[in-house]
């Protein structure tokens, strides 16, 4: 079971992801309609205010990572022989990384680093 839902592995996985996601919404949906910031649950990755989908992509990966059953010993959710997202949030999701994925390396190349190097590391999901 998960030694700690917020701990610092997690935090690091939630910001990688939100900053994937904000750079696929920001590149590709920049001209729709975006979250309103003062309705509840709005949310906005860095500065970047997110389209409705790209919010809802967000908040169901953050949900997904506080449910995550390794926890701080979790490797990259590709390595993982747990797939616990649903079938329409994977697409949606391997769209956002096939995108900012290779985009991820010039903007956050920290974070690209260190993504990189936990899909390397033996983890309890292993």
């Amino acid at each position: 079971m998960a030694s700690s839902v917020d701990g610092p592995r997690i935090r690091r996985e939630k910001k990688t992801v939100a900053l994937l996601i904000a750079l696929y919404c920001r590149k590709l949906h920049g001209g729709r309609e975006q979250a309103d910031p003062q309705q509840p649950g709005a949310v906005r990755a860095g500065a970047t205010s997110l389209c409705a989908e790209c919010a809802e992509l967000h908040r169901y990966a953050e949900q997904r990572l506080d449910r995550c059953r390794f926890g701080e010993g979790k490797t990259t959710c590709l390595a993982c022989p747990v797939h616990c997202y649903a079938a329409a949030q994977r697409e949606q999701i391997r769209r956002v990384m096939a995108f900012a994925g290779p985009r991820m390396l010039w903007r956050h190349p920290v974070f690209t680093l260190l993504h990189l190097l936990d899909g390397f590391k033996k983890g309890h999901s292993q």
